[in-house]
């Protein structure tokens, strides 16, 4: 435990020493946290939109398909015109059979009353398509969170390295003007002066690079927060490094217990189940029961009546239970069945692959993040050494003991370890984030 305080106290230490290299914040531009950067993602996300309005879909389709247990009420109204009236002679003269308006209204209220499960089964699939898509919701919110964070400490990785090649053109520079001086006064060669000026453009091109990368950086944390990719970008640095403690196995629970993937599989099991069950309706005869009311006149609108007498039976009423049921269709349902069946298996195998892969993920982020957490550890030491050799060489140079390359290689060697270190620390948080979207958290 005091080892892993000292190395806090350290980092501590190293990162408010290179934090004095940031420009200072402008003030009409605000500082994001980690924490404000990742809900700032999240609202402004299309793909989380658009899963949003994936499980209002979902959530429409299993109310319409919960319509259909409730019994639906159809009207109909129709009007015929006749060329003429139709008559025919009777015991008491000319008869009118079939006037030249007529006029039917009728209203059907329907029940299906059993189809084979169908309906239950269809209500039921409707739901488990309810919680895929809320489950995919939250997985795509754990990748727009993991996004922001890589976005984030990428950001503040390519600060520190711009910072590091701005002090080693700097050094460089002095360096440069030490040699000239030197090369003045007779007390170097040419070639020395000529290794120096190679060496700060050489350190002036990374400069370049690294101010490019940062570009990018800034450039991808806009545009995943859909900003301007101009957009000043101020962020809260790493002050503090925990160390993760969880072991492989730990790790390994959650994300069995935690991954969406997981849970989409299980339930696309299910659906299979739910499938199979539908695809096997036409097993069972379907019944469903009706009540009709009818009224006839003659004339144009309903409700004018039968001024003539055309109509005997003007109104009247029925109740009607209809049961079907298909003997014979040369084979589609067992056929449909077998494919149901198919697609539940492989659902199962989908499963299985989802489980593999989300294991090696876990392990793989597992190795990555201690990697990085033992790079730390390592480079915190290097760090202070390279400053240390770095300034006792530049103080032998000007004392004349040591050579130009000496100290060239002391200030390559310098920027090298913290780029190193800087490199180790947000690899490590970054390697932490995808651990923990490999685990399922947010």
């Amino acid at each position: 435990m005091a080892n892993i305080i000292r190395h806090m106290l350290r980092f501590t230490f190293i990162a408010a020493l290179f934090g004095t290299w940031l420009p200072p914040v402008q003030a009409s531009a605000d500082v994001f946290t980690l924490q404000e950067t990742i809900e700032a993602a999240l609202e402004a996300n299309l793909d989380l939109k658009i899963s949003r309005e994936e499980v209002n879909a979902a959530e429409s389709v299993r109310r319409a398909e919960q319509a259909n247990f409730f019994p639906k009420l159809t009207a109909n109204y129709l009007y015929t015109y006749h060329d003429k009236e139709r008559q025919t002679f009777g015991g008491s003269g000319i008869v009118v059979i079939q006037p030249q308006d007529e006029t039917q209204f009728t209203a059907v209220i329907s029940q299906p009353l059993f189809k084979g499960f169908s309906l239950s089964n269809r209500y039921e699939i409707a739901k488990l398509g309810l919680d895929i898509a809320t489950v995919e919701e939250s997985l795509q919110r754990q990748r727009i969170a993991f996004a922001a964070k890589d976005a984030y400490y990428s950001v503040l990785r390519a600060q520190k390295l711009v910072k590091i090649a701005e002090q080693a053109v700097t050094g460089l520079e002095a360096n440069e003007d030490v040699s000239r001086n030197f090369y003045d006064v007779g007390m170097i060669p040419l070639n020395d002066l000529l290794r120096a000026e190679v060496e700060l453009a050489n350190s002036r091109q990374d400069l370049i690079v690294a101010k490019n990368q940062l570009e990018v950086s800034r450039a991808n944390f806009n545009t995943l927060l859909r900003r301007g990719t101009t957009t000043p970008v101020n962020l809260e640095d790493v002050t503090e490094f925990e160390p993760f403690t969880l072991s492989i196995d730990e790790c390994q629970a959650e994300a069995k217990q935690k991954r969406p993937e997981v849970t989409i599989a299980d339930f696309q099991i299910q659906l299979a189940d739910r499938e199979i069950r539908l695809a096997r309706r036409n097993y069972y005869p379907s019944l469903d029961l009706s009540g009709t009311y009818f009224r006839n006149e003659s004339g144009f609108l309903i409700g004018a009546g039968d001024a003539f007498g055309f109509i005997t039976e003007p109104d009247g009423w029925d109740i009607q239970a209809v049961a079907s049921f298909d003997f014979w269709m040369w084979g589609p349902t067992p056929h449909g069945v077998k494919e149901k069946l198919s697609r539940r298996k492989q659902a199962e195998f989908e499963q299985s692959r989802a489980v593999d892969n989300i294991r090696l993920e876990v392990k793989q982020a597992y190795l990555r993040t201690k990697d990085s957490e033992s790079n730390i550890f390592t480079v915190q030491k290097a760090v202070d050494q390279a400053k240390e050799n770095f300034r006792i060489t530049e103080e032998r140079y000007k004392e004349q003991i040591a050579v130009l390359r000496d100290v060239i290689d002391a200030q390559t060697l310098l920027t090298r370890t913290l780029s190193n270190y800087f490199n180790a620390i947000y690899d490590y948080e970054i390697s932490k984030a995808s651990l923990y979207f490999a685990m399922g958290r947010e």
